[in-house]
């Protein structure tokens, strides 16, 4: 494939990406409650991420967590859970988790974090 095909190729995927992330932001601000409720219903099983090695850790602001890197964990699995946490855009203020989970997800600089979810 020529340098051309390949450069078009990744202008394209990178404008998409745009794109999901834009709708993803317009449904998150316009969806009603009972759909954002849906979706969290529909989140993959949370063994997806307990099978990945973590790092307890503890800051200031955080308390207790632990982080996941690609470095100490099976490859594959470790971008498999990325990858849902990255087209979730699960970040700090906005975790990923399921109904049942023990813990809520996000990413940040190639890094998975979880912390303990509260219960009430």
């Amino acid at each position: 494939m020529s340098e051309a095909r390949i450069n078009a190729l990744v202008k394209t995927r990178d404008g998409l990406r745009m794109a999901a992330d834009a709708i993803d932001e317009y449904l998150e601000i316009m969806a009603p409650a009972g759909v954002k409720q849906a979706s969290a219903a529909s989140a993959v099983k949370e063994e997806t991420f307990n099978i990945l090695t973590f790092e307890l850790q503890k800051g200031e602001r955080l308390g207790d967590y632990a982080t996941a890197s690609k470095k100490n964990n099976i490859p594959d699995k470790w971008a498999q859970a990325f990858n849902i946490l990255r087209q979730a855009n699960a970040a700090i203020n906005n975790r990923y988790h399921g109904r049942n989970y023990e813990f809520a997800y996000w990413i940040y600089q190639e890094r998975i974090f979880r912390q303990k979810l509260k219960t009430t």
